[in-house]
């Protein structure tokens, strides 16, 4: 697997995307939804990563800093027909090791309530997440989770060894 900084709107990625935002407005509702379209992933702030294996998309992660000492995960997704893989593992340990070089001190995400979401609560937990408050912008809202990782307490694996 080969994980880069990529263009969104790259015809595979916004493919991509728009199945992203059209499944989580199946699965909640409309002012509960906080995917970014391609043109808010499009910003200074935060960067796009894909996971490949050769020309094949296999997933994408962004991160977001919300201030120089915090982070935000954006975006995670992997095409429905390609899951468990370990793309989504793959990107997530990139953006650690990334948000940890950036001198993040916190990484934090929203994800939803859905049992359809189960999968993605398990793989956050799985390297530490745990589940908080709103944080950012974010408010209190029954169709989200938060979650956040001290990553001053954090060790990873090396994403160099994916």
């Amino acid at each position: 697997m080969h994980i880069q900084i990529d263009d969104p709107a790259r015809p595979d990625v916004f493919a991509l995307l728009e199945e992203h935002l059209r499944n989580m407005h199946e699965l909640s509702p409309p002012e509960s939804v906080h995917a970014l379209d391609v043109s808010k992933l499009k910003v200074p702030e935060i960067t796009f990563w894909t996971v490949r294996e050769g020309e094949q998309l296999l997933g994408c992660g962004a991160l977001k800093e919300l201030s120089p000492d915090h982070g935000e995960i954006k975006s995670m997704r992997t095409p429905a027909n390609l899951r468990r893989l370990g793309a989504g593992r793959a990107v997530l340990q990139y953006m650690l090791s990334e948000a940890k070089k950036r001198g993040y001190k916190r990484l934090s995400l929203e994800t939803g309530t859905a049992e359809a979401f189960a999968p993605a609560h398990k793989l956050y937990e799985s390297v530490g997440f745990t589940r908080c408050g709103p944080f950012g912008d974010y408010r209190l809202d029954e169709w989200s989770v938060f979650m956040t990782l001290d990553l001053t307490r954090h060790t990873f694996q090396n994403p160099k060894s994916l």
